[in-house]
């Protein structure tokens, strides 16, 4: 199957503006929770970090939680990219 170079283009722009938003999305809860929760426990963190994660889109590993929430509890910001 071919898919014609605007129709490609235009699904492109589509995942990439789908990206771009979530991104964001995630971007301002990260932020949110390294100003709210630097220094508290970790596990703390992830029960929180959980909840809110999956209210933007899905699931998330444990040890993917458990970095995040090692960094917050650090203070240690978190950048998000889609590139």
């Amino acid at each position: 199957m071919k898919i014609s170079g605007n129709l490609e283009r235009e699904l492109q722009r589509a995942v990439q503006d789908t990206m771009t938003t979530l991104a964001k999305d995630y971007q301002r809860m990260l932020d949110q929770l390294g100003q709210q929760y630097a220094g508290a426990p970790v596990e703390e963190i992830k029960a929180v970090l959980r909840t809110r994660w999956s209210r933007i889109s899905g699931t998330i590993s444990d040890p993917e939680l458990s970095i995040y929430a090692q960094h917050i509890s650090e203070g240690t910001p978190i950048t998000v990219r889609t590139s």
